[in-house]
């Protein structure tokens, strides 16, 4: 008997329709899958195996053929498992549900428990534009679910349960939607400006990168604040439309970031990858493609400390996402093009000592040191980088007096974020009835 179970895949951002094909026959026992399966995929055969067996169901002892279509699109994961699982259960003849317009899609347990499964948000909207009736997923993603209205979709704990589902024993409720209006908010910020003393020059220039989402090189010795200024960053960003929102919690739902229980990302992303970071990890790759840390900065800030340190080749890689707000990746299993707009904020020392041009403390290293150390990042870079600023240390005397007289004098976060909202909004308005592309992180409607 033959079965066929609707699933899907995600291909970059996008998702695809996958039919999983179930048909059992007489002969000797044996369960094969095709249509371009990864070593996940093969595995589900053991916990689908288990499942079925715990679930209080009989695992036929025949000839089983899984085909995944279309064959010559590479599936991976283990988000097959409920699709097979079930389909085996109505190719042998266990249960009878009518499946026509429904996709199913989730990890199992060898007990049959619906485990949380990458991928789910786009799948769902994919569903959506293709007119299916439901969704059946992991009760466990249910609130990232939730965000997408206009679809009906079932959030299910085990095998079990679905089976019983369709045969009417048990009431399963579908997801209420949520509003994303109510959960974006500021990123929550290491720091507030209202800690930061002195620097005011500083801390005005990221004020105005914030704004115009321009990216911003810091030079200064060390202790001058640099990192301090730019882990501040996140608190003065506008908060995210909930398009934006969307689009990045695609990104973070399909490379497992997104945290378990949260519907979305509620506000502007920090990535902050250490300078040994190799090339794919910070603008993405891998056999089976997937976003580098570019891409995990999409609508965002990604901060680059100890800018020169970073190795070259992975530096000049920056070129064309800096560009295009975009990475598109080719492999042999194919090429996807993931988002990658971001604000970049590179922070450096003026030389290998980091005391070059320091007024207290005298460099000591060579002329030819401090040339060979500038010249790391080369100049298409340093093109691409909007706006370049010195960070001098704060005397002593200053940080005493400031505490002295208290904070009161210094604006916070807060403050400062609404000016940037106001900024960005004039420049929405602006861009509004243009063909312009409007700058990184800049929404035009």
């Amino acid at each position: 008997m033959l079965a066929k179970i609707t699933s899907g895949a995600t291909i970059g951002l996008n998702a695809t329709l996958i039919d999983v094909e179930v048909d059992i026959q007489e002969g000797l026992p044996s369960f094969t899958i095709v249509g371009l399966p990864d070593k996940a995929v093969e595995e589900s055969k053991e916990r689908v195996r288990s499942a079925i067996k715990n679930s209080g169901a009989d695992f036929p002892v025949r000839r089983i053929t899984v085909n995944l279509a279309p064959a010559d699109l590479p599936k991976a994961g283990p988000s097959y498992d409920l699709p097979i699982a079930l389909g085996i259960l109505i190719a042998s003849g266990q249960i009878a549900p009518k499946v026509d317009g429904l996709l199913f899609f989730g990890e199992m347990s060898l007990d049959g428990t619906l485990r949380h499964t990458n991928g789910i948000l786009p799948l769902v909207y994919l569903a959506k534009e293709k007119g299916m009736r439901a969704v059946f997923i992991p009760k466990v993603n249910e609130n990232e679910a939730a965000v997408v209205s206009g679809i009906k979709v079932y959030p299910i704990e085990s095998l079990l349960e679905l089976v019983r589902f369709t045969a009417g024993t048990v009431k399963v409720p579908s997801l209420k939607p949520i509003g994303l209006s109510a959960l974006l908010k500021t990123a929550d910020a290491e720091f507030d400006f209202s800690e930061i003393v002195g620097q005011e020059s500083a801390k005005r220039a990221i004020e105005i990168a914030a704004s115009g989402s321009h990216n911003i090189f810091m030079k200064g010795s060390p202790g001058s604040g640099k990192t301090m200024l730019a882990r501040a960053l996140p608190g003065i960003l506008p908060r995210f439309t909930e398009d934006e929102a969307l689009e990045v919690t695609k990104i973070y739902s399909i490379t497992g970031n997104l945290p378990i229980g949260q519907s979305i990302i509620t506000s502007r992303p920090f990535r902050c990858p250490h300078h040994t970071t190799s090339r794919i990890g910070l603008i993405g790759g891998g056999t089976n493609p997937s976003p580098g840390e570019v891409s995990l900065a999409h609508r965002g800030v990604l901060f680059l400390d100890e800018f020169p340190e970073f190795p070259r080749h992975v530096l000049e890689a920056l070129r064309q996402p800096m560009e295009d707000a975009k990475i598109t990746i080719s492999r042999a299993k194919g090429t996807v093009t993931y988002p990658a707009q971001f604000l970049l904020v590179a922070a450096s020392n003026p030389c290998p000592c980091g005391y070059f041009g320091d007024p207290k403390k005298p460099c000591k290293c060579l002329p030819g040191m401090v040339s060979r150390y500038q010249k790391r990042v080369s100049g298409p870079i340093l093109d691409r980088i909007d706006m370049h600023i010195d960070v001098p240390s704060v005397e002593t005397q200053k940080l005493v007096d400031d505490d002295r007289r208290g904070n009161n004098k210094r604006e916070s976060s807060e403050e400062i974020q609404k000016r940037v909202q106001k900024a960005r909004d004039v420049q929405t308005r602006r861009y509004k009835n243009t063909n312009s592309p409007a700058r990184a992180g800049i929404t035009v409607k």
